[in-house]
């Protein structure tokens, strides 16, 4: 085939591709931004249940919405003013206990090696300690401290920078979620008037039904995650675990996470419990039973009496898109790839299976 204008052909494609170009590197210049707005649409999501039940109880959009907005405020308040305090009195013993550690090793009152020695002897009979030992101690002599010590000024730095950045993130997504949650009905309108008239109902019909499973979605994760740090927070005070509290927090947002959540903060928990002077054995042992007994307990009983109004998805579709979300976004695609899931579930159970139904 002959082009008639093959100059005029090329830079059209030029053009394209470098705008296609252009798009990419935007997209990914804002990708921070697009993740504030995203986390605050679902977080938007999922007070909207909350201020729909509001008004269903008599309460005008703008009482539900202060009523809604004055207990998330108060929530962080609480975390603000009991938990962080807790926390800061908690993590400074866990620092002091370290600090005493070292200081007995330094003394000589307590040797680590002999004691781990001895632990390997008694555990691992057939084991070569010593030349295990002997490998280790040649490693830590090629050791470079001065360089160490740079990439560990660096690493504090970049910590240090990284919670200011998670402060200031927070903060916007809270923002922007009250202002989301506050104009949620006109968002919607605005986006039902982009679609045709004649199939402007089914289309109302499939968003809503979206954006409530969402919405339940967050909700019945939120508390699950509400009874496990509960629950975790009593158990552990009674068991005598080291920093109830701080294992308590622990276990209320890895159980946000789905599928994998629960159990991570769970070990995260009974390795806690088994640092030397801090925990025991013993209490790692009954927090392990705890936590095994009541993973159960929230896979067959809490999970699906709560979340049966949110999302009904297969099992394995619920493994491959939380695998999925969490490779493309991290932690956020995580959260919201099972709501995600089940919304292209209802797309494909109401639009294209009737309309392949028809043909």
């Amino acid at each position: 085939m002959k082009l008639q204008h093959p100059f005029r052909t090329a830079l059209i494609a030029t053009l394209g591709v470098g705008l296609g170009i252009m798009l990419i590197d935007s997209v990914q210049t804002l990708s921070t931004i697009l993740l504030y707005v995203g986390t605050a649409l679902f977080l938007a999501l999922g007070l909207d249940p909350l201020v729909s039940w509001l008004e269903r109880r008599g309460l005008r959009r703008w009482a539900a919405l202060l009523i809604t907005f004055a207990a998330v405020l108060a929530v962080f308040a609480g975390i603000i003013l009991i938990v962080i305090p807790v926390l800061v009195g908690q993590i400074a013993q866990l620092v002091a206990q370290i600090q005493k550690l070292v200081q007995s090793a330094v003394n000589q009152e307590w040797d680590p090696v002999e004691t781990v020695s001895d632990w390997l002897h008694s555990t691992f009979p057939a084991l070569n300690v010593d030349q295990v030992f002997a490998y280790i101690s040649d490693w830590f002599n090629t050791l470079d401290f001065a360089q160490i010590g740079t990439s560990a000024g660096s690493i504090i730095l970049g910590i240090g920078a990284s919670l200011i950045a998670g402060f200031t993130g927070a903060l916007i997504v809270l923002i922007l979620t009250i202002y989301f949650t506050a104009s949620t009905p006109s968002l919607k309108a605005a986006v039902y008037q982009l679609v045709p008239a004649s199939k402007r109902a089914r289309f109302i019909d499939l968003s809503e039904q979206i954006t409530a499973s969402v919405g339940y979605y967050v909700m019945g994760q939120v508390s699950l995650g509400v009874i496990n740090g509960v629950l975790s927070a009593i158990f552990l005070s009674i068991i005598k675990a080291p920093f109830p509290a701080v294992l308590a927090v622990i276990a209320f947002f890895f159980s946000l996470i789905p599928l994998v959540g629960t159990l991570t903060g769970s070990a995260i928990i009974v390795l806690i419990c088994l640092i030397p002077g801090l925990g025991s054995p013993l209490t790692a042992l009954v927090a392990l039973i705890w936590y095994a007994i009541y993973m159960q307990v929230e896979a067959y009983v809490l999970s699906p009496r709560i979340m049966n109004r949110a999302v009904s998805v297969p099992g394995a579709v619920v493994v491959i898109a939380a695998l999925a979300g969490g490779s493309l976004l991290g932690l956020l695609g995580a959260l919201i790839a099972i709501p995600v899931a089940a919304s292209i579930l209802i797309i494909y159970r109401q639009v294209l299976i009737p309309r392949q139904n028809e043909l």
